[in-house]
């Protein structure tokens, strides 16, 4: 009995041996797990994040070695994308992340926005690395022969972008509500979308210099008198002109000559002598439109009058100097609340970099007038009117302990007419904002800032 007993013992103490290993064990495994000591927003400029896919590490909820990290994308799925054609299929890097192990990983999102995690970027923070490489999502193209003349061919099919889609995270399109279908278009810039080839053209309004952005150019232009191209197409060529069929157009400022241009019309009846009235050029416009369209950069027609307009002669057309105003942006005051902020925002001039600030295309338009005339405080308030109250900061700051932070910027409308009552057009205006720290990352948003000083 006693040996029975004696014998039992030691089975015991065995189990009871073996139930502490497996527990030092557990607790070793989770000991190993890796740990995340930062995690902080990316600050460099966008194109510098734009990276693609090396197909060697899967995309993971969280850094891949820290506990509760789930995949995302495995790496076939991110192999597929490293050797897309799609530049849906591009990513933009925008935190980086490191582990107490020395670790670094990149947290991503895809272009359209599908898949969005943490992948391994290698051990530092200087350089992409591993699942990850730099990417030049778009190529500089040859700009075309002709520039000037372009008109959009369909723009519920074919419209302009803020950048050529998906080459940019959130590019997106630009509204054409206020352009007229007479319109034409400048070419100053050409690229093409690295993987899928596909050349763009960016291209601005003529008539309304608001309207600018990038636009799919299909082949592009060929040297073809009259074709359509991807969204854009040009007119037939214009005949020579002679005495029998064309007008010269002289401008006039203060009684001096200012510029020139020569209207061509296609009417088969048009004879040296014969009145003008309502024939029409290559683009269908009559000469009191051409003749609107054609004034010299930096002047405006007070008044297109062809009544008595006939071929073979001049067309006189006085016209006055004009400025455009640009508006700088100014912080007057700064609440960061009882937050401590690493490099807090300052009071004064406000960076466009700071801030997604917008001013309505009737606004910008009210910032041109005769050149040295007063703008009115009715004209101040409209532009006032202009500005959104509100804008989302699209910096992001960081308190002392790691907390994302960002600014909103609050406009006073009222402040606006105040500030800039002794202006003149061509003067620099001052919009005054009110910067209050809130809690969460920037906006990423873009927008069009040529109004800006």
């Amino acid at each position: 009995m006693q040996k029975s007993l004696k014998n039992s013992l030691y089975l015991g103490l065995a189990v009871l041996s073996l139930g502490a290993v497996t527990v030092i064990n557990t607790t070793a495994s989770a000991a190993s797990k890796a740990k995340v000591t930062s995690d902080v927003t990316l600050k460099t400029a966008a194109e510098t994040r734009n990276v693609e896919a090396t197909g060697t590490n899967a995309l993971y909820s969280k850094p891949g070695t820290v506990k509760g990290a789930k995949q995302v994308a495995s790496k076939a799925t991110m192999k597929k994308m490293a050797n897309s054609k799609k530049s849906a299929d591009y990513f933009r890097a925008y935190r980086v992340a490191q582990t107490n192990r020395g670790t670094v990983y990149y947290k991503v999102v895809s272009m359209d926005g599908k898949y969005r995690g943490y992948i391994y970027g290698g051990k530092s923070t200087d350089t992409y690395a591993g699942g990850i490489q730099s990417a030049e999502t778009t190529k500089t193209a040859t700009m075309p022969t002709k520039t000037t003349g372009y008109h959009l061919a369909n723009a519920n099919k074919n419209g302009l972008w803020t950048a050529p889609k998906n080459t940019q995270y959130k590019a997106k399109s630009i509204s054409l509500y206020s352009a007229n279908k007479t319109d034409t278009f400048t070419v100053s810039k050409a690229e093409t979308k690295t993987r899928e080839g596909s050349l763009y053209y960016y291209v601005t309004d003529n008539q309304n210099s608001s309207i600018a952005g990038w636009i799919y150019a299909g082949k592009g232009y060929q040297g073809a008198s009259s074709t359509t191209f991807g969204g854009l197409s040009v007119n037939l060529a214009e005949p020579a002109a002679t005495n029998d069929n064309s007008v010269n157009v002289v401008y006039r400022s203060n009684g001096s000559q200012v510029g020139n241009a020569t209207f061509i019309t296609v009417a088969k009846d048009a004879k040296a002598g014969k009145t003008v009235t309502t024939d029409k050029n290559t683009a269908g416009d009559s000469l009191a439109d051409f003749a609107t369209k054609s004034v010299p950069t930096g002047y405006k027609a007070a008044k297109v009058d062809t009544t008595n307009a006939t071929y073979g002669n001049t067309l006189y057309v006085d016209v006055t100097a004009v400025a455009t105003s640009k508006v700088s942006l100014n912080v007057e005051r700064v609440d960061n609340g009882s937050y401590n902020v690493n490099n807090s925002l300052t009071t004064g001039t406000l960076s466009s970099s700071e801030a997604a600030v917008t001013l309505s295309s009737s606004a910008i338009a009210l910032l041109s007038g005769d050149k040295g005339a007063a703008i009115s405080q009715d004209t101040l308030g409209s532009i006032a009117a202009g500005f959104s109250t509100t804008f989302k900061g699209t910096k992001t700051y960081q308190t002392t302990d790691g907390k994302d932070m960002h600014y909103e910027f609050t406009f006073n409308p009222a402040n606006f007419k105040g500030d800039n009552r002794n202006a003149t057009y061509g003067d620099t205006l001052k919009a005054s904002f009110v910067a209050t720290l809130k809690s969460g990352a920037a906006s990423t948003t873009t927008v069009d800032n040529s109004w800006l000083a």
